[in-house]
């Protein structure tokens, strides 16, 4: 008996915020596993040069400007993915903000803002690119969760309920959509080192102590160290897996 394995030749990926570096990491990793890929994200500059950077040839990496708060880009995203590659079979729902102000300085408009992104921004995408997977038998849906999907953290109060719920949306689309050969799982980082946050940890290292603490490995987690288990859970190798938060996280999460 043949095992299965972790290549994704003949696949169609959607990953969305594809121009920040989480994302393009794993428009990248998705690419070199050898699956077609869609790049999208609001700034879809960025996410063009990533295509050139992946695929200069321009025949298996595309990029396209949505906003995964808005249905009608959703849709039409959808129909980008349709039209280039025939399909999807791979959806990371990577998209999300989040905001470090105490609960009691948020503004409701902030505080909603955060929540709109991270959760209905994943419905929003899933409710456009699911049907397709049935149409084609199957899929994996990878949606981006936290370590905040499992434990508390202050002032952070916005993020926290949104990863959250992403983590239990999850376990519930996973049952929704197991009947049709997809599966539905979730990642949950710890603190990621990107573009975004550089700064922030370098100039206040004391917001950060907690988690090196706290951490079996004692580091924050590189856009590499997601890699491998974003293309575990792509492939035919996670075939029986669904509704579970993969915890990557130098053992946050163990403590």
């Amino acid at each position: 008996m043949e095992l299965p394995g972790f290549r994704l030749d003949g696949k169609v990926a959607v990953v969305t915020g594809a121009s920040g570096d989480l994302g393009a990491l794993a428009a990248r990793a998705f690419f070199e596993a050898g699956a077609s890929v869609v790049a999208t994200a609001r700034n879809v500059g960025k996410c063009e040069e990533l295509a050139q950077r992946l695929d200069p040839t321009e025949r298996r990496v595309i990029a396209v400007r949505a906003d995964v708060t808005d249905a009608g880009d959703m849709a039409a995203l959808a129909e980008s993915a349709r039209r280039a590659f025939g399909g999807v079979d791979i959806l990371f729902n990577n998209a999300g903000v989040t905001s470090p102000r105490t609960f009691l300085e948020s503004t409701e408009e902030e505080w909603l803002r955060v929540v709109d992104t991270n959760i209905r921004g994943t419905f929003r995408c899933t409710r456009a690119i699911a049907p397709m997977m049935i149409e084609r038998g199957g899929g994996r849906i990878i949606n981006m969760g936290s370590i905040l999907s499992k434990v508390g953290m202050a002032n952070r109060s916005a993020y926290v309920t949104s990863k959250s719920a992403i983590a239990h949306l999850t376990q519930s689309l996973a049952f929704e959509f197991g009947p049709f050969g997809i599966t539905v799982n979730a990642i949950g980082p710890t603190v990621i080192v990107t573009g975004l946050n550089r700064d922030l940890i370098a100039s206040q290292p004391a917001l950060y102590d907690g988690v090196l603490k706290r951490s079996a490995l004692g580091r924050l987690g590189q856009p590499e160290d997601l890699a491998g288990a974003l293309v575990f859970l792509a492939s035919p190798a996670s075939a029986f897996i669904t509704g579970q938060t993969l915890y990557v996280d130098g053992g946050y999460t163990a403590g």
